[in-house]
């Protein structure tokens, strides 16, 4: 059974929510602060966090960052009454998969949760056990990004991306496209996620992210996954 953890403030909406996931059959923690949060998290094995950012105590961007530390195969949707551009892509930065603004209905927040669950679940059927590119492989059974044969810690949305970008390397996929393929194209959300989530995955993966040697911005329409062997 999945274990969702709702971390939110206000009873009424924690309520709603947490009674509606129990309906859909999720086993459901609650918190009502970020202190809280961080202690049912580490004590339990948490698949998806429901995580609003205005919180009393400490803030949920902090939250977001201290349960990314923590692990990077748990699933994180922001739940936020924020509209500014800044501050969904600062929780997107602190390591949030997603971001769902208030007001939203229960059938966008299943919507996101499926997605969501689809990436942290994806396993490719009928392929090799791994996939390489220059120093770099996709080991398709432990779901791992390995540089030089050490694991790159990602999360299940960043190595969704890197996957599907190394599997079409030397072709430029465009946003669109990415967000069809990681997010589901029942994806209603901005784009920019994408961009986010790739500003993270070069921070890991780069030696200069400002500069990018493997994933590459074609500005204008989308990104490029430059192979660094002698393969075509």
């Amino acid at each position: 059974m999945r274990i969702i953890l709702v971390v939110e403030d206000e009873l009424s909406i924690r309520s709603f929510v947490s009674l509606n996931l129990r309906k859909k059959g999720y086993r459901v923690l609650e918190a009502e602060n970020g202190e809280e949060a961080l202690v049912l998290f580490k004590g339990s094995e948490i698949d998806i966090v429901l995580l609003d950012l205005m919180l009393p105590g400490i803030d949920g961007f902090n939250v977001c960052q201290e349960i990314r530390n923590m692990s990077q195969s748990v699933g994180i949707i922001m739940l936020t009454a924020r509209t500014q551009e800044k501050d969904k892509v600062e929780g997107l930065i602190m390591g949030a998969d997603d971001y769902l603004a208030k007001p939203f209905s229960m059938v966008e927040l299943d919507a996101r949760i499926i997605s969501l669950q689809r990436r942290i679940d994806s396993v490719l059927v009928g392929r090799d056990k791994s996939l390489k590119s220059g120093a770099f492989e996709v080991d398709f059974k432990t779901k791992k990004l390995k540089l030089l044969g050490r694991e790159i810690r990602v999360t299940p949305t960043e190595y969704s991306i890197v996957q599907y970008l190394i599997t079409n390397k030397n072709q430029v996929v465009s946003r669109d496209r990415l967000l069809d393929e990681v997010w589901g194209i029942d994806y209603v959300g901005d784009v920019k996620v994408v961009d986010v989530n790739v500003r993270r995955i070069r921070s890991k993966i780069e030696n200069n992210p400002s500069t990018p040697e493997y994933l590459c911005t074609v500005w204008g329409y989308g990104y490029l996954w430059k192979d660094g062997s002698n393969e075509t």
